[in-house]
C-alpha cells in the first residue's frame, strides 16, 4: 500500500491511510494510548484502543507503520488524527537514548550534540538549520545560473595550493605529494579562460589552520563563482548583493516553517553598503577607540564595523573594500602601489565572503606572484593559461557555514555543519 507523508493527510480526511516515521512521544491511558509520530514533513497524534492494539513495550525513537483512518481532531499539531487500525514495529531501540530528543529545546553541550549527530539531527530545531542551508544552496545555484552561469566540479587533491601559505593538508598521493584544495580559485579562472566566461561550484575546502575557535572549520563548503569581462570588483559586488537578496527572500517565501520553528527574523535588505578599508580603520579608531591593527581585520574589529553598519547605515551586512595588497592573495589585482581591487563581506560581525578582481595579464602576475615572495615556476599549470588570452575577471566565495550561522543567529559554527571537521574532531 501507498505510504503517505504526514503533510498530505489534511487533504484525506475520512479515508484509510498508511505512515511510516518515527515514535516522538506516547502516553498511555486506561483506555487508549497516544502516540505521536514523526516524519520528515511533520508531526501527528494517533490514538489506539488498547483492547485492541497494545503498545506497552514502544521505546521512543522506534520506526514504526501505522495504518488507520485520517479523523477531524482538535489537537495541538493538525485539525485532524489518525485512528489506528493496525500498526508494525519496523525498528526497535536495543538501548537508552544517550540523548532527548522530545522535549522542545535539545538540553546538551555541543560536543555530547556533535557526538550524537543522527540523534540530534532528529530533533525539529536542529533539522529546520540544515532545511535552511538546503534553501541558501538552492538560492546560489539558481540565482546564478539565471544570470547565465555555469555549474562545475574542481579537484579536490591538488599539486599546490591556492593561497600561496602553508595552511594546507598535505597527504601522500602514490609517488608524489599532493594537498587538500584550500579553494577552487586557479580552476575557476582557468574555466573563465577555457571560454565558459560564468562559473560557479558548491564544494568542500580544506584549511590547515590550527586555530580552534567558534567561527572556524578545517573542512567547510565553499560556494565559490567566478566571471569575465567585468570592468572591476564592483561588477561582483553588485552581484553578490543582488545574490544575497535573492537568498534571503528566497528562504522568506519556502523556509517560512523553519524559520518559525527557530524563532529567527531575517534581515531586511535594499543596498549593502560600501566602505574603504582605510576608511574603515579611521572609524574603529575615531567611534571605537580601536587602532591596533595591522591590514587586516580583529574579530573584535569586525563586530565593530558590523555594529557601525547596523547603527549607522541601517544594514546587518557591509562591503570592506580595497584591502592592503600584502595581505590579499597573489591573484588579486592591485590598485597602485598600497591597494587592491578587493573586498570582503561582513555579516553581524564575521566575515562571510572574499573576493574581487583578480589579475589578468601574465606578466603582471608573474610580477605579483614574486612580490608575494613566492616561486612562479611552482604555479606553471596556473600562470600557463594567461598565456594565452585571459578576459578581465573576479570572483567570490562565500563560507555556506557562516553565512547560515550567521542568518540563524547560531553561537557556533559547528551548529551549521552536518559533521563538522575542526582541529580535534575527526568522528562521526
Amino acid at each position: 500500500m501507498k505510504r503517505f507523508l504526514i503533510n498530505e493527510l489534511g487533504n484525506l480526511i475520512g479515508e484509510e491511510i498508511l505512515i511510516k516515521g518515527w515514535v516522538y512521544r506516547v502516553r498511555k491511558l486506561k483506555n487508549i494510548t497516544f502516540i505521536i509520530m514523526r516524519d520528515r514533513t511533520g508531526f501527528v497524534q494517533c490514538i489506539a484502543e488498547n483492547s485492541v492494539i497494545d503498545m506497552s513495550n514502544i521505546k521512543l525513537e522506534s520506526v514504526i507503520s501505522i495504518f488507520g483512518e485520517v479523523k477531524e481532531s482538535k489537537n495541538v499539531l493538525n485539525p485532524y488524527e489518525i485512528g489506528i487500525q493496525q500498526f508494525e514495529l519496523i525498528s526497535s531501540v536495543n538501548e537508552e537514548l544517550p540523548i532527548e530528543i522530545n522535549k522542545e529545546t535539545l538540553e546538551v553541550n555541543l560536543d555530547t550534540m556533535l557526538n550524537n549527530r543522527v540523534l540530534s539531527l532528529r530533533h525539529e530545531k536542529i533539522s529546520s538549520i540544515f532545511k535552511i542551508q538546503n534553501l541558501i544552496v538552492q538560492g546560489f545555484r539558481e540565482f546564478l545560473s539565471k544570470e547565465g552561469f555555469t555549474e562545475i566540479f574542481t579537484p579536490k587533491i591538488v599539486a599546490e595550493g591556492a593561497e600561496g601559505g602553508t595552511d594546507v593538508f598535505e597527504l601522500k598521493y602514490f609517488e608524489n605529494k599532493a594537498y587538500l584544495a584550500q579553494s577552487p580559485q586557479f580552476y575557476k579562472q582557468m574555466m573563465v579562460g577555457a571560454g565558459f566566461e560564468r562559473v560557479f561550484e558548491v564544494a568542500h575546502v580544506y584549511r590547515a589552520e590550527e586555530h580552534n575557535t567558534s567561527r572556524h572549520l578545517n573542512e567547510y563548503i565553499s560556494m565559490d563563482c567566478e566571471m569575465g569581462f567585468i570592468e572591476d570588483e564592483k561588477d561582483i559586488m553588485d552581484l553578490e548583493e543582488n545574490l544575497i537578496i535573492f537568498i534571503i527572500n528566497k528562504i522568506a517565501q519556502e523556509g517560512k516553517k523553519y524559520l518559525e520553528i527557530l524563532n529567527v527574523n531575517l534581515p531586511k535588505i535594499t543596498k549593502i553598503p560600501r566602505i574603504k578599508f582605510s576608511d574603515v580603520l579611521e572609524i574603529l579608531s575615531k567611534e571605537y577607540n580601536k587602532s591596533d591593527l595591522d591590514g587586516d581585520l580583529d574579530p573584535d574589529a569586525e563586530k565593530l564595523i558590523c555594529k557601525y553598519s547596523k547603527e549607522k547605515l541601517g544594514c546587518d551586512f557591509i562591503f570592506l573594500t580595497h584591502y592592503p595588497r600584502k595581505k590579499r592573495p597573489m591573484y588579486t589585482m592591485p590598485l597602485g602601489e598600497t591597494e587592491t581591487h578587493s573586498f570582503d563581506l561582513l555579516f553581524r560581525g564575521v566575515e562571510i565572503t572574499t573576493g574581487g578582481q583578480r589579475i589578468h595579464d601574465y606578466n603582471m602576475l608573474i610580477d605579483n606572484i614574486k612580490y608575494k615572495g613566492l616561486t612562479p615556476e611552482v604555479y606553471h599549470n596556473y600562470t600557463s593559461i594567461f598565456k594565452y588570452g585571459m578576459p578581465p575577471h573576479g570572483g567570490l566565495a562565500i563560507g555556506l557555514e557562516r553565512i547560515t550561522a550567521q542568518l540563524l543567529g547560531l553561537e557556533n559554527v559547528r551548529e551549521a555543519s552536518l559533521f563538522p571537521r575542526d582541529r580535534t574532531r575527526l568522528t562521526p
